[in-house]
């Protein structure tokens, strides 16, 4: 008698195997993910992080981690597109509320003079709050934002530049960049290597197949066994 629960090295073959391309699949579906994001404005590649355990504990040794490096930065001219050229997120607030971090910088104006994002959530400033410009420009062209976040519009009465409000740029843990270099008419696009995935595929596809042979022959030589003990 054996009680459940514990850990055993006396598995059997075939769980081994099984866990073994499990694991294979998992990892494959991340580097798969990065290669469909390669195209995708602000997407950050996911680098798999595998434990030391995972030949016992299968999938659940894996994790992800974000490679926070600057992506392909290109020009739009639109000024409304905005790229962070060095590490961090824009903050943004969804209409439940929530708070959500992106480097997709695809900002519009609303007919009330909000800034939003791609999908329509606020875009918040330093302080923390909607950015709602005071003065929404006529002419799009006609709004500025520098290279530290501040957005102004020119008012050509006055013939100045009137600023209402700053990008909120953070770390990933949510602290103030307080010198972000934003640049205006520009979009970052991912960080993902399309070589550099496909040669990470490479072993993990053998190891698959290594396994999945394995488990080929292990099921073949134990349903032998079963027969032979059938007929005796």
């Amino acid at each position: 008698m054996r009680l459940e629960g514990g850990i055993y090295i006396d598995q059997s073959g075939l769980s081994q195997s099984i866990r073994a391309m499990h694991t294979q699949t998992e990892l494959m579906t991340i580097l798969n993910k990065n290669v469909t994001g390669f195209d995708k404005i602000g997407y950050q590649r996911q680098i798999p992080v595998v434990s030391s355990f995972s030949e016992y504990i299968g999938v659940h040794g894996i994790s992800e981690a974000t490679n926070n490096e600057v992506g392909r930065i290109a020009i739009t001219n639109y000024p409304l597109d905005c790229a962070i050229a060095t590490e961090g997120y824009f903050q943004l607030q969804e209409k439940d509320g929530s708070i959500k971090l992106s480097r997709d910088g695809r900002f519009h104006l609303n007919k009330e003079g909000e800034l939003l994002g791609v999908n329509g959530e606020n875009v918040l400033s330093i302080g923390g709050e909607k950015i709602k410009l005071s003065h929404p420009p006529k002419d799009i062209s006609d709004l500025k934002i520098t290279s530290d976040g501040k957005i102004g519009t020119y008012d050509p009465k006055t013939k100045k530049m009137i600023y209402d409000a700053r990008l909120s740029v953070v770390t990933a843990e949510g602290s103030v960049i307080p010198t972000p270099d934003v640049k205006q008419g520009y979009l970052e696009y991912s960080n993902v290597a399309i070589q550099q995935e496909f040669f990470e595929m490479v072993p993990i596809r053998r190891n698959f197949e290594a396994n999945r042979q394995m488990f080929l022959l292990q099921s073949s030589l134990l349903s032998s066994a079963i027969e032979q003990l059938g007929g005796s």
